[in-house]
């Protein structure tokens, strides 16, 4: 059995107790993301080069997964129109059939790279995001999440700025301050 830097999301059937396979409905960013998925730093020329990039990241922490599979998964969804939300950040996204929990990964771009965003404004911040095949509902409560989080200014700022070494701990800290009632 291979043994992942994922953590192993709530409710998903690894507790015998808990009795289910499923994930839970709202997953959080500390169930999708790995420290070893957080990078700042990466050089990217292109947006075909960057979704090269994070399928090789992916692949680097989950030897499992095929990196030519997620590339093409990833450049199929941006066939369909562009993941850039504006104001420098993107949510690349795709399903994969072998893929038993949604995983993520943060990247920080060593410059701004464009993809083709509404805003015309080059993206520095990518939360890249990959599901399993048969995630509906999950997949788009999830990128909402994401959208809300990365829509706050400040928030964003904090990211471009901060260590490496903390950009997991910030959204961590961004997506449980969001989740409180």
């Amino acid at each position: 059995m291979h043994a992942s830097n994922d953590p192993a999301p709530q409710g998903s059937g690894s507790d015998p107790q808990d009795g289910s396979n499923s994930v839970p409905k709202s997953l959080r960013v500390r169930d999708l993301l790995a420290p070893t998925r957080v990078q700042a730093g990466l050089e990217a020329s292109s947006k075909k080069s960057l979704l090269d990039r994070i399928a090789s990241e992916f692949h680097d922490d989950r030897p499992d997964l095929d990196e030519r599979d997620i590339f093409q998964t990833l450049l199929r969804r941006e066939q369909l129109g562009s993941t850039a939300l504006g104001h420098g950040v993107a949510l690349p996204h795709g399903r994969l059939p072998d893929l038993d929990h949604p995983l993520g990964a943060l990247l920080r771009l060593a410059e701004p790279t464009d993809f083709d965003a509404i805003d015309e404004q080059p993206v520095s911040l990518v939360f890249a995001l990959l599901v399993p095949d048969e995630e509906n509902e999950q997949h788009l409560n999830i990128l909402a999440r994401l959208a809300r989080m990365l829509d706050d200014p400040t928030f964003r700022q904090e990211l471009l700025e901060a260590p490496e070494e903390e950009l997991f701990d910030r959204l961590v800290a961004k997506d449980d301050q969001l989740a409180e009632p």
